[in-house]
């Protein structure tokens, strides 16, 4: 895998905010599959930044339904909290 394969988007969210400015880390959804150190460098390949720390978790997809009795479910994603070298920062404007 490559590192567009591994990095799919980096998710931005209020408490995503707080993290970036607080902690300097950043939340990105990585593929399944992704290992920590395989993650590590996509994010360094692709934003040229330092990574310091990776801490990933498995999201189960929510059941959902829409306009129909039949449920059905979101897709399972990995989320990955990347900590980066203090000075780093990764442009999300």
């Amino acid at each position: 895998m490559n590192a567009f394969d591994i990095i799919k988007t980096v998710r931005v969210t209020e408490k995503g905010a707080r993290q970036s400015e607080s902690y300097n880390a950043y939340t990105v959804v990585a593929d399944r599959r992704a290992s920590k150190p395989q993650i590590r460098r996509a994010v360094e390949e692709l934003f040229k930044v330092k990574v310091v720390r990776v801490n990933t978790m498995n999201v189960s997809g929510k059941a959902r339904r829409k306009n129909t009795k039949a449920p059905g479910f979101t897709s399972d994603w990995k989320k990955a909290i990347v900590t980066l070298k203090e000075g780093d920062a990764i442009n999300l404007a």
